[in-house]
């Protein structure tokens, strides 16, 4: 694997990491991942532009233009020769001994890597479990930080309890999913949690929202609760990997009928035809997995 680290691309036995890196010491940084479907980056410059804002909010200065960081992540691609996957690009404040304020003189640190991941076809098309969780993170959870130590112990919460994905509730109010963003349908009208602090506004939502207004599905950007979750029609959770993903079943209870939703569906189904085509085999893959439904 090539790494990219501060202007370099390396060998995996190249690339080091310092003790003193405020990333390891107080997960002082951000991060992005970008989805690459059949070798061409999907929504590369929309996930560049919410690093840059992320950074921007955390008061680190990026030592990269837009543009070079658009040929950063294309060349990861390039010399990984990667097809479908991702790429994971990072940037914490630099290395400097350990202190809580910011470090006088540090030089943040870019680092990135490529990773090999297939589309989660049996989820997309059978559906997923939730469980609901309380929500106790920090209140800039519209930062994609590195502090997610209250995200990994709800997706273990979830794992644990035989389901793919957690549910936070915040004061009896859903927000997002441990790794994702939450939809609900009920009556044939799409809701969201409104894009606040409370939330990360996840690329895929905003792609998600884009498309039901072109497929006219009304759309409530506004707080629902977790009984009202329970009583929706059909439910969905979305990120850069999960795509759209159905849920079927929350804190063991079936949503609607138990099975994935006609509109849930028809969102798929857009969602397949504006991506970069992919591959024979991954055509003849999504085929056989969603029948009619692809």
């Amino acid at each position: 694997m090539i790494y990219f680290k501060d202007g370099e691309f390396l060998n995996e036995d190249q690339i080091q990491v310092s003790a003193d890196d405020r990333g390891y010491a107080f997960g002082d940084g951000v991060y992005e991942v970008i989805k690459v479907y059949d070798g061409k980056l999907y929504t590369a410059k929309e996930h560049l532009e919410r690093l840059v804002e992320s950074a921007e909010k955390i008061r680190i200065n990026l030592p990269y233009t837009m543009e070079e960081l658009t040929e950063i992540v294309e060349s990861l691609q390039s010399e990984n020769q990667l097809t479908l996957g991702h790429i994971y690009l990072q940037v914490t404040r630099g290395v400097a001994p350990r202190a809580h304020q910011f470090p006088e003189n540090s030089v943040p640190v870019v680092m990135g890597y490529a990773v090999e991941s297939q589309r989660p076809l049996q989820n997309l098309e059978m559906g997923a479990a939730m469980k609901s969780v309380e929500d106790m993170r920090w209140l800039r959870c519209d930062i994609k930080s590195l502090n997610l130590l209250g995200n990994v112990l709800a997706k273990q919460d979830a794992i644990e309890a035989g389901c793919q994905e957690a549910l936070f509730v915040r004061d009896g109010l859903v927000t997002e999913g441990a790794s994702s963003n939450v939809f609900g349908i009920k009556d044939g009208v799409l809701h969201t949690h409104p894009a606040n602090h409370f939330i990360l506004n996840g690329i895929t939502r905003r792609v998600v929202l884009q498309l039901a207004n072109e497929l006219e599905i009304p759309v409530l950007e506004k707080e629902f609760t977790l009984a009202e979750a329970l009583d929706m029609d059909e439910f969905f959770f979305t990120s850069t990997n999960a795509e759209i993903t159905p849920v079927v079943m929350m804190d063991q209870q079936p949503i609607g009928q138990g099975v994935p939703g006609p509109l849930t569906r028809k969102l798929q189904s857009a969602f397949n035809r504006q991506i970069p085509q992919l591959t024979a085999a991954g055509h003849a893959e999504e085929r056989e997995s969603n029948g009619p439904a692809s």
